[in-house]
């Protein structure tokens, strides 16, 4: 799950929109997952996403 948090902030820093969109899309799968099976809280999860997600819109 880390790495796929690691690649959307690489596409963030490098401004590359598309690739951040990308990126986000593979992410947020697996952060649900990991939400789902109880690794990571509910909430932490959902800030995750949000967070990124933000960041990610902000590029556009």
């Amino acid at each position: 799950m880390r790495t796929y948090i690691k690649k959307v902030v690489a596409a963030i820093d490098s401004g590359n929109a598309q690739a951040a969109h990308t990126a986000l899309g593979e992410a947020i799968p697996v952060i649900d997952k990991m939400a789902g099976k109880g690794i990571m809280h509910r909430n932490k999860a959902a800030r995750h996403k949000s967070r990124l997600s933000a960041k990610v819109n902000a590029l556009s």
